[in-house]
């Protein structure tokens, strides 16, 4: 299924490019182009061998697996990353490992999922004051556990 929003993709010969899943899937899987090792606490950006063109007004949401994270305790460390309408370099995934191990990242391992999403732009105002609301200026934790 599709809403006729096209991805331009580029890569080099036997690369694979992002593929959904499931016909109900949200995002679609995105592969390393390299052998990487990610020590553990630490992390890396993993290149994918990847360039994209998409329309202006959408983005790339680049997101964890949820298999990785669970199994492995390795997740995108700035989740959602965002791919922008105008850039053109190579899209890489910064994973992150929390685990006690070294995890080690094979060259065709699916290691995000890219989700486009539709970009709305705002236009900030400078204001005096701000309405308020029953929460106010409460900030984390402040409805209780």
């Amino acid at each position: 299924m599709t809403d006729g929003i096209t991805v331009k993709i580029t890569a080099a010969p036997g690369l694979t490019l992002p593929s959904y899943q499931t016909p109900g899937s949200s995002g679609a899987d995105v592969r390393a182009s390299i052998d990487t090792v990610i020590p553990p606490r630490g992390w890396a950006a993993v290149p994918t061998g990847l360039f994209c063109e998409m329309p202006d007004g959408w983005e790339i949401q680049v997101r964890s697996r949820s298999g990785l994270a669970l199994k492995e305790g390795i997740f995108v460390l700035n989740s959602p990353g965002t791919v922008d309408s105008d850039y053109r370099g190579e899209i890489k995934v910064i994973l992150a490992n929390l685990s006690d191990k070294e995890f080690v990242v094979k060259a065709g391992d699916r290691i995000a999922q890219l989700v486009l999403a539709k970009v709305e732009r705002a236009s900030f105002t400078r204001a005096d004051r701000l309405s308020g609301t029953d929460r106010g200026d409460g900030g984390f934790g402040h409805t209780g556990t």
